[in-house]
């Protein structure tokens, strides 16, 4: 039958869209990638306890250290200074490349390293740390709002951790001198904080150093009650003559994810260069190009982004930006810009501001900050994809219904029904359709046995008879690619939205982000053993596979066996592809069958057409009549 014929295809279209996305976007699969991250932040959490107390406990204040400069040497690179006071190697282009750290020591502590240097603590609603004093380093960060895993007794979330660990990640601020200048602060300086220092919302923290030719450096380190720092340098020059410095920023990170990142999601370096626009570089392509830089641009941001976090420094005026990998002692990723060189006047002063978002990428507040920074495309951090004009409104819908019942779970069912009824009109004029083509099916079977042996006379008298019906015989084919581009939508504002990590719906499903935890193999956790990734099929896997069934049954059996066949085992290859998937997703799909099925029999009924779906249950479940002999 025609409708058949079409529904076949828009069916097979949909699995062949959703079969690339498991394979070409989603592989590995999404639990393997779940608990892959999380052994990684096991890994993170195991050398962390009381990071916080040490950094209390570890000095308050910090001694000056005399010709502590930015480009001397380090202990796992030598870094040469050129004439202009740049770092050997790209002349005028970067900042440090990795002065001021140790190589990595697999025995050493997270406590032990903290406690190497003086520290200042950090500690607002957001985030719990320290700043280190030798480098002026934000390299201690934990993020309070979030944990490891769905369990409430769960490790932090940790985010930027001291360079001498194999974790190391860190952001630093500041100046490549010239000769004039004499030393710079750099990655060995040790800056002197107050005594009993706390950098709060409430209290900034000021650190100060003064280099020997007479040039001091005031630095004011404050926070908000999110994600983001503003440091305020002041540089006084007090040498009797004219200097010139330029300042930079670094974002550095000595390990990747513990999983390549898929397809559908950026982890890696990325940046709003000026009018150059988003540049965003994975880790693999940096070790190829080994640097990707660009010319002096106005405006932006720069930094490494992982799925839900992400470490970025904003400057404030022109700057010339690079991406960069090195592999020389221990091998490192590092986001980096030189800002346009500074000249004060002997006896004056220049004041430089400089911004560092170090945090989760919540979507309001990353939006927020956009705003009120004036920062360049801030909102690009999260990766909405091309096509954001779909997923940034499915994110407000859902948000918006999360705070008013206060259950993501509950806001999917309430947007899908929202959803539905925004599409009613074209779904009815589909239903409508397919219950009309259902009434014509006598006529178009004799139609067809009267021109077997002529198919083209078959097809126009099939299309005379469709335009005289006015019945549009691919109409039946909308209600399910119609789904394909929310079933997107939704699938993108799962998998990268921290708001979905960890948002619990009801009974076992703790986390909608991730795959249902259940599974039929140890009949859903009766029996005391772990089913294999590849088997794990999920409660709610099962139930959206059953009501796909039930819609598939709720027409008649295609006369033509191989299309029956496929009819017959589509819910079943669905229930196994969907059963990796986000279970938020899977409760949508569930829901939306659910709904698909009481909107298309109150269609058929009104229109006098025989709803098949007990017949065909009878059919093929019922007992089948002995074949004559």
């Amino acid at each position: 039958m025609e409708n058949n014929r079409n529904t076949f295809l828009a069916i097979a279209l949909s699995l062949v869209i959703i079969v690339a996305w498991q394979y070409l976007y989603v592989s590995p699969k999404l639990e393997a990638e779940r608990q892959s991250a999380e052994a990684q932040r096991r890994q993170i959490e195991q050398s962390q306890s009381t990071a916080q107390d040490t950094a209390k406990n570890t000095g308050q204040s910090g001694a000056t250290t005399p010709g502590a400069g930015s480009q001397q040497a380090a202990s796992e690179q030598a870094t040469t200074t050129t004439p202009s006071g740049t770092p050997s190697g790209t002349p005028g282009q970067a900042a440090p490349q990795g002065g001021g750290d140790v190589p990595v020591s697999q025995a050493l502590s997270r406590d032990a390293a903290l406690a190497a240097s003086p520290r200042v603590p950090i500690d607002n609603s957001h985030v719990v740390g320290s700043i280190n004093l030798k480098g002026g380093r934000i390299d201690d960060l934990r993020l309070k709002k979030y944990r490891v895993s769905v369990k409430p007794n769960s490790d932090l979330v940790t985010l930027l951790s001291p360079s001498q660990l194999k974790t190391g990640y860190f952001t630093e601020l500041g100046y490549v001198g010239s000769g004039s200048s004499g030393d710079v602060p750099g990655p060995d300086t040790v800056w002197t904080a107050p005594e009993g220092a706390e950098l709060t919302k409430e209290t900034p923290v000021t650190l100060t150093w003064t280099n020997s030719d007479g040039v001091t450096f005031k630095r004011t380190i404050s926070i908000d009650d999110g994600y983001m720092f503003t440091v305020d340098d002041t540089v006084t020059n007090d040498t009797g003559h004219d200097i010139t410095l330029s300042p930079y920023g670094r974002v550095t990170r000595f390990f990747k994810p513990a999983k390549a990142t898929t397809y559908i999601l950026h982890e890696g370096l990325i940046g709003v260069f000026g009018k150059e626009g988003l540049e965003q570089t994975k880790y693999k392509k940096l070790e190829d190009e080994r640097e990707i830089t660009s010319d002096r641009v106005d405006g932006g941001w720069l930094g490494i982004t992982d799925k839900y976090w992400a470490a970025t420094l904003v400057p404030s005026a022109g700057y010339k930006p690079r991406f960069s990998y090195f592999d020389d002692g221990r091998a490192r990723w590092q986001a980096d810009y030189l800002g346009d060189p500074l000249t004060i006047a002997a006896g004056k002063n220049a004041d430089v501001q400089q911004r560092i978002f170090a945090g989760a990428k919540e979507v309001n507040v990353v939006d927020n900050y956009e705003k009120k920074y004036d920062i360049l495309n801030f909102e690009l951090l999260i990766d909405w994809g091309w096509f954001y004009f779909i997923t940034k409104p499915m994110f407000w819908l859902l948000d918006t219904l999360y705070k008013l019942v206060g259950n993501f779970g509950i806001a999917i069912l309430l947007a899908t029904v929202i959803i539905k009824a925004a599409l009613f009109p074209l779904a009815n004029m589909s239903y409508k359709s397919m219950a009309n083509m259902k009434k014509l099916q006598p006529e178009i079977t004799a139609m067809r046995e009267r021109f077997a042996d002529d198919k083209v006379k078959q097809q126009q008298e099939m299309m005379a008879l469709y335009k005289r019906e006015k019945i549009n015989p691919a109409a039946g084919c909308w209600p399910m690619l119609i789904q394909i581009p929310i079933f997107f939508s939704l699938y993108k504002v799962l998998y990268i939205t921290i708001e979905m990590r960890h948002a619990p719906f009801f009974g076992w499903i703790q986390d909608l982000s991730a795959p249902d935890p259940t599974s039929i193999v140890n009949l859903f956790g009766l029996l005391p053993f772990d089913a294999p990734a590849f088997a794990a099929i999920g409660v709610f896997p099962l139930i959206m596979g059953f009501t796909m069934f039930l819609q598939m049954q709720m027409n008649p059996t295609p006369p033509d066996p191989t299309q029956a066949m496929i009819f017959k085992w589509m819910p079943i290859v669905f229930t196994f592809m969907l059963a990796s998937f986000p279970a938020g997703l899977v409760i949508y799909w569930t829901w939306n069958n659910t709904l698909s099925i009481i909107q298309q029999g109150i269609i058929m009924k009104r229109n006098g057409v025989k709803i098949e779906l007990f017949d065909n249950l009878r059919g093929l479940f019922g007992k089948k009549p002995k074949p004559a002999e």
